[in-house]
């Protein structure tokens, strides 16, 4: 499956789940910003912000400001001003002595005066103050990622932060922005906007557009969330984490179509660590992505952790040594396992006695090598899978053989078993899932 093809999907799953609230805002934001960023980038609006600085058209137009601003649009305005003692500008005789004679028609000292000057604030000033401003504030959020030489930041703003400099001089220093009063919150309006993209100079016209596009994806449409993603690809792993993401609404879609109906998908509060939750007064399925669904008392303890002591290698009584002595240095943080951690899991609880599983793991690759490393972990999540402490898996340690699934990219050129000649786990391709997943579900459903 081409990169477009999973943005196009992702687009239209954004607008469907997550912003019509299925699917949690702060899950999607979490997978979708780069690694390190801080609480300043924990909702949508500023994760489309960090994406949207990073758009070439942006640095472009950010680039080309310096000269664009000397020709800067103004309106010369006539004012009347009443003054005492001094005089600026032209002075008014008639209405000088039409107000003397209605306050006082002994003051000399006072004069009405006509003076011009120029005026910043048109429609036009205010639609480029209020783009230069959210660049200008997401910037400065940035800042610390530039000064480390993030790879995300610095490919778009430049190896050395210049251009990022310029842009902060610009807003700040700059006479003609300077001297454009902030926009209102409501501000620009739609009429500012139609005057912006009416303009001669390219500059308010391109900043009107920049602008809408913006708008457009803070408001989750579904074109401008795709072009966001195309055009603004942030981390190393970035498609990998796109088609985590595909197959995770792949299951919602799944789920929901396999119960005709009957449940509606619940975002889950944000003490817990699931994704989705679908209930019935009878039975419950619950949807976990990147986490080993501790909430549930769930967890993927392999070998050497499950054995005694007296059982361990030296080498594994190292491994397990080296993890407590990490784990009692770090008092906040929880290590994971030598297995790693499931990308998706699927959890029904049919009555209170009897729960199913579904463990999947995503590997966005066609190489054998990396299908294999996929395939070992997959059979390591059911063989150590544990429900408050004890296997699931007690004789079989992989489940029915339906219990596990392997999602890899499409292997046009390879011939693969169909899935009932598979063993112990399901391995998908990418153009299989959609169609194969309902019958995964029907396997452990019933």
């Amino acid at each position: 499956m081409e990169r477009a093809e999973l943005v196009d999907a992702l687009s239209e799953d954004v607008l469907a789940y997550v912003m019509h609230g299925n699917i949690p805002e702060r899950h999607l934001v979490d997978e979708l910003r780069p690694d390190g960023l801080d609480e300043r980038f924990a909702d949508f609006e500023s994760l489309v912000r960090l994406h949207f600085v990073l758009d070439p058209d942006v640095v472009e137009f950010v680039e080309a400001l310096p000269k664009r601003l000397r020709s800067i649009k103004t309106q010369t305005k006539d004012v009347t001003e009443t003054t005492r003692g001094s005089v600026d500008g032209r002075v008014d005789w008639q209405s000088t002595v039409r107000t003397r004679y209605a306050r006082n028609p002994n003051d000399n000292a006072l004069f009405v005066c006509e003076k011009r000057y120029e005026n910043y604030d048109v429609a036009e000033n205010l639609v480029l103050k209020r783009l230069l401003a959210m660049v200008y504030r997401t910037l400065q959020d940035i800042e610390p990622f530039i000064e480390r030489g993030y790879d995300w930041v610095t490919q778009r703003w430049r190896e050395n932060g210049e251009l990022v400099e310029e842009m902060r001089r610009v807003f700040e220093r700059n006479v003609h922005v300077t001297r454009i009063r902030d926009p209102k919150t409501y501000e620009p309006t739609e009429r500012m906007l139609e005057r912006a993209e009416s303009a001669r100079a390219p500059v308010y016209r391109e900043a009107a557009g920049l602008l809408r596009r913006y708008r457009r994806s803070l408001e989750a449409d579904a074109d401008a969330i795709r072009e966001l993603l195309e055009r603004t690809a942030i981390t190393p792993d970035d498609d990998e984490t796109l088609f985590e993401l595909y197959v995770l609404f792949r299951y919602v879609a799944a789920i929901e179509e396999f119960q005709d109906d009957r449940f509606t998908v619940e975002t889950i509060d944000s003490a817990s660590q699931a994704v989705a939750r679908l209930d019935t007064g009878s039975e419950s399925v619950v949807l976990y992505h990147d986490n080993s669904a501790a909430d549930r008392n769930l967890s993927f303890e392999p070998a050497p952790f499950e054995k005694p002591d007296r059982d361990l290698s030296r080498t594994e009584r190292v491994q397990r040594e080296a993890r407590e002595v990490a784990r009692t240095y770090f008092r906040d943080r929880e290590f994971q396992s030598v297995t790693g951690r499931p990308d998706v899991i699927v959890l029904e609880i049919a009555t209170d006695e009897a729960r199913e599983y579904l463990v999947t793991e995503v590997k966005h690759s066609t190489r054998v090598e990396t299908i294999k490393q996929g395939i070992r972990e997959t059979l390591e999540y059911l063989a150590f899978l544990r429900q408050d402490g004890a296997f699931v898996y007690e004789d079989g340690f992989f489940g029915s053989g339906w219990n596990g699934v392997l999602v890899v990219q499409d292997m046009d050129d390879e011939e693969t078993a169909p899935i009932d000649e598979q063993r112990s786990i399901k391995i998908l391709q990418a153009d299989e899932v959609e169609t194969q997943l309902r019958r995964v579900l029907t396997e452990v459903f019933d």
